[in-house]
């Protein structure tokens, strides 16, 4: 298992991106549409790779998908592309209201130029449980120049909260949900002073992980 930009991919990943991101947050986004493929085709064109990192394996599979950045939003929706796939009216429901609610434009706390800002974490349906997010944002917090993380949870999503606790997160602000969201808080975790291990180590861990 490799970690890299995606940018540095030698294929065009976005297919593979929009499989794992609405299978990640199908949860979040089967309002619009319970068609999973007319989804995946809306999306396809919203990722701003440059801001993405990807654990990849040797047949090019990519097993997760991970998003960096200290501002602005890793996604550029295209309004065109949701009414191709999700149809005139649906399409511009989504866009819209996803361009409200996803579309970061404003952070609920204060980041500055030495925090980085962890988000859109998903992995790929067949490589669950088998330590592919965790060895991610391991090599992003070993190889991004930040002093501190942050990144945003639902408190419903347990297993996630265990993950970034494992890696060193802790709670510092949570924020009530919108009523009828299925999510009581949303929370915001921090790992400063993360410890630094080297981009070697960590693949290391991944393989041993995926193997085992």
């Amino acid at each position: 298992m490799q970690f890299k930009p995606a940018t540095n991919l030698n294929f065009n990943p976005r297919t593979q991106f929009a499989h794992i991101f609405v299978e990640g947050f199908y949860t979040w986004i089967n309002v619009f549409s319970k068609d999973k493929a007319k989804l995946k085709q809306a999306f396809a064109h919203s990722f701003l790779l440059e801001y993405f990192y990807v654990a990849v394996d040797e047949n090019s599979t990519i097993a997760a998908i991970t998003a960096c950045t200290q501002s602005g939003s890793p996604i550029k929706l295209h309004r065109p592309e949701f009414v191709k796939a999700l149809g005139l009216i649906r399409g511009n429901i989504a866009y819209f209201m996803l361009n409200r609610h996803m579309i970061r434009n404003a952070y609920p706390i204060p980041i500055d130029a030495t925090t980085g800002y962890i988000e859109f974490v998903a992995t790929a349906p067949e490589f669950q449980r088998r330590g592919a997010a965790h060895s991610l944002i391991s090599h992003i917090m070993a190889n991004t120049p930040h002093d501190a993380y942050i990144l945003e949870v639902a408190d419903t999503n347990t297993n996630a909260v265990k993950l970034y606790e494992k890696l060193g997160f802790k709670e510092i602000k949570r924020i009530k949900a919108p009523r009828g969201s299925g999510v009581n808080f949303f929370l915001y975790l921090r790992c400063a002073g993360c410890a630094r291990r080297t981009a070697d180590t960590v693949e290391t861990s991944a393989n041993e992980r995926i193997l085992s």
